[in-house]
């Protein structure tokens, strides 16, 4: 069966993904049996196109490269918003990459809905709409028949949610706990290099992985919407904002990171949830780590989690947590097991 796309977003992410479906077409085809086409494309910015018998991604990339737009694609129908692309087109599978609104989940969380109530598969590295109403929307993929996959929000193409669901299956997860932002550990990194908290940040400002109003990460918001993805969906809790404790590395100084060093220790912004009293517990705190600690040794931009079972004891996966292509790899997998296991 060959998929039809439509991509609700196409800055970064939707970008990277494109990039590798025109790359590797021959070979997705035949190592593993996947073939699809991109047939819409609508994107608040850079403008919408939709035709019925599929987008030349290269076209589109280039295209955007040279005036920033899509409006100048030669053929296809023009100006539908999103959720008329996702209503109208006749893609089967939408890829959901419009930007992230941690406190509404919006206009995200009506793209899901708007998308499994047309009965199609939804595949995002979004991650308001699963932090915020991941029972709910859980269900409503269910309720019609299509599948909602969401690798790429906890740690880009760094597999977890797969890797816990499949890789872990009959494992019971009695807690988790990683290096969920690379741009605060990359911080704390410089930091241990001798450069002050405001040195560090303009300087990840510099580099691209720190934005100009950078709270979302420094204050652990975007860690924190991490802890509820993994709360809710790894480890069956029904946790809201409000449950988790949230601490930023704002505080944090020079002096307490040569105090760390002095003991023996490293300062990570740690997200954590575990089971505790039948319940589950979750927080986002800056700790001082062990150096016998795995996570102790994850440097600069990369993530980094520790799953606690039963059966295997402490299991830990190092990987980039964001990227072009890294998160847009993570979209790659989703669409493959939908290739796999889908029926429609």
């Amino acid at each position: 069966m060959k998929h039809k796309i439509a991509f609700i977003g196409f800055g970064v992410v939707g970008q990277g993904l494109t990039e590798i479906l025109v790359d590797k077409e021959h070979e997705l085809r035949e190592r593993h049996g996947f073939e699809c086409s991109i047939v819409a494309v609508s994107d608040v910015q850079k403008g919408s196109v939709c035709h019925e018998n599929g987008l030349d991604g290269r076209k589109l990339l280039a295209l955007v490269k040279e005036t920033g737009t899509i409006e100048g694609y030669p053929e296809g129908v023009k100006g539908w918003d999103s959720l008329r692309t996702i209503r109208e087109s006749n893609a089967d599978v939408v890829v959901e990459v419009s930007f992230t609104n941690i406190e509404t989940g919006e206009p995200a969380l009506s793209h899901f809905r708007a998308a499994f109530e047309a009965g199609k598969h939804l595949v995002t590295s979004n991650k308001g709409p699963v932090a915020l109403a991941y029972r709910e929307l859980a269900h409503l993929a269910e309720e019609n028949g299509v599948q909602f996959r969401f690798e790429g929000t906890v740690m880009s193409g760094s597999p977890v949610i797969n890797l816990a669901t499949v890789c872990l299956a009959g494992n019971e997860i009695r807690g988790i706990r990683g290096i969920l932002n690379g741009t605060t550990n990359y911080i704390l990194t410089e930091m241990e290099k001798g450069q002050s908290y405001e040195a560090a940040l303009k300087q990840a400002q510099e580099l691209g992985y720190a934005e100009a109003k950078p709270d979302a990460d420094v204050e652990g918001w975007d860690a924190l919407a991490k802890v509820l993805i993994l709360s809710n969906v790894l480890m069956e809790g029904e946790l809201r904002v409000g449950d988790v404790a949230r601490e930023g590395i704002t505080k944090i100084t020079l002096q307490d990171i040569e105090r760390a060093g002095a003991d023996g220790k490293q300062w990570k912004l740690i997200g954590q949830t575990r089971r505790k009293n039948g319940g589950i517990e979750a927080k986002v705190s800056p700790e001082m780590v062990p150096l016998t600690d795995p996570l102790a040794s994850v440097a600069g931009a990369t993530n980094a989690i520790t799953f606690d079972t039963d059966l295997l004891g402490k299991v830990t996966v190092v990987g980039p947590g964001a990227g072009r292509r890294e998160t847009g790899y993570s979209l790659l997998c989703d669409l493959l097991e939908i290739g796999r296991t889908s029926k429609r």
